[in-house]
């Protein structure tokens, strides 16, 4: 008889919204509870399949968080499973260790919790033996690696590994527990189930183990479909591994070439055109889009004067496409250029000539640009300077941007007070 669970990690219940606007509170709505849907689909998920369990890799919570409500929705969705006779493997993660509810909320005896010690639960499913091991972070700082606190594999039984882990660092992550991927692989688990990235991979090798990314992103950094691992175990100890929706909002970053549009009407019926491609490959309930219009538009100066116009009617193709919003809107359209000769005669334009041609390619005026950023940056938080890219290529290209937007922004201002139309 097969061993079958659901694999999950980084739910992060009701975390803050970080980078939305809450201009619009209907959006705030849907994605303030996405991560809750998100875990009553996981249950949904392990009801209709009737696995045998449910195996959390941490960071269920989301840090300091004080809400009995969200300990009344955990505690409810537990229940669901303690009646369907479906068991609950946990372990806690940097953030679940900060959380008051870890300490103060009781669960069904189905769920069990590792602690800060290594544990191996045994169990049999008709004639397999299965073996789980897991660790709990018991503060939220783990600067070495967990792998030499875990068990040896259990002879004859199936192995599984439950573990809250940076592996070898990654971008936007700060490093928790670290270890290397052949380590894991060569520890003799069958399978480990991994937390705390919020991407999904697959990491290949002798022994299956899985990064399942989180079930549900809660901005534009999160972008992309999310899912969780359905995992089966034959009689014979092979491990089979079925990735599976679970993300109620999908965030997708959606760039549209405005070059060829002839006017507004065309603008935004290109806007339409690429909301509805998008969603008709999104598989989630809802798409959050960040529009970013790119190209030469003649429009250029129109559209950065109008933004709270052209954000407005963007909102409303969204609308009309159904199940589809507008997290927020970027330019990156600029004047066409016109070699040569100033632009009929207008000290607006002719000043947008001057600036893209002899100010902004000038080393001496990027080079102040450059040292201006960098000390703006400098005053931030870590967390934050990562606007800016992460090595020097990525920084040169952010100031690239700024000196680009912040030139067409001007110029478009001055237009604007001097009456241009665009």
């Amino acid at each position: 008889m097969a061993f079958r669970f659901v694999h999950t990690a980084d739910l992060h219940l009701d975390s803050p919204l970080r980078s939305l606007s809450l201009r619009n509170p209907e959006l705030a709505a849907l994605v303030g509870d996405a991560t809750r849907q998100a875990l009553v689909r996981i249950v949904d998920l392990c009801l209709e399949e009737q696995v045998d369990a449910l195996m959390i890799a941490g960071d269920l919570y989301d840090g300091d968080q004080t809400s009995m409500k969200t300990a009344r929705f955990l505690a409810t969705q537990m229940q669901r499973l303690h009646e369907a006779g479906i068991a609950v493997f946990k372990i806690r993660g940097n953030h679940d260790a900060l959380s008051k509810i870890t300490q103060e909320l009781v669960l069904p005896p189905s769920v069990k919790v590792f602690g800060g010690r290594a544990e191996a639960v045994e169990l049999k499913r008709g004639g397999l033996a299965i073996a789980i091991h897991g660790i709990s972070f018991a503060r939220p700082q783990a600067p070495d690696s967990l792998l030499p606190k875990y068990k040896a594999p259990i002879g004859g039984a199936v192995n599984i590994g439950l573990m809250h882990t940076s592996l070898a660092g990654a971008p936007g992550h700060d490093p928790y527990a670290p270890c290397s991927v052949a380590d894991l692989h060569a520890h003799g688990f069958h399978y480990w189930g991994l937390g705390h990235i919020h991407q999904r991979t697959h990491h290949a090798g002798e022994r299956m183990v899985i990064m399942p990314g989180m079930p549900q992103g809660r901005d534009i950094n999160e972008a992309g479909e999310k899912t969780v691992s359905l995992v089966t175990i034959g009689e014979d100890g092979a491990v089979s591994v079925e990735e599976r929706l679970t993300s109620l909002a999908q965030f997708a970053r959606v760039t549209v070439d405005v070059s060829a549009a002839a006017d507004w009407r065309g603008l935004m019926d290109r806007i339409g055109q690429a909301l509805e491609t998008e969603r008709a490959r999104t598989r989630s309930g809802h798409l959050v889009a960040r529009l970013r219009l790119t190209g030469e538009s003649g429009l250029a100066f129109r559209l950065r004067r109008d933004l709270d116009l052209l954000l407005a009617e963007a909102e409303q193709r969204a609308e009309r496409t159904g199940r589809t919003w507008v997290e927020k809107l970027e330019l990156a359209v600029v004047t066409p250029s016109l070699p040569g000769q100033a632009v009929s005669g207008d000290p607006v334009q002719e000043l947008g000539v001057l600036m893209r041609e002899e100010v902004l390619p000038a080393h001496a005026f990027r080079q102040e640009v450059r040292d201006l950023v960098q000390g703006l940056l400098d005053d931030l938080p870590p967390e934050a300077r990562r606007l800016a890219g992460h090595d020097a290529a990525a920084f040169d290209a952010f100031v690239d941007t700024v000196i680009r937007e912040g030139s067409e922004d001007l110029v478009a201002r001055l237009a604007a007070a001097t009456g241009e139309e665009g």
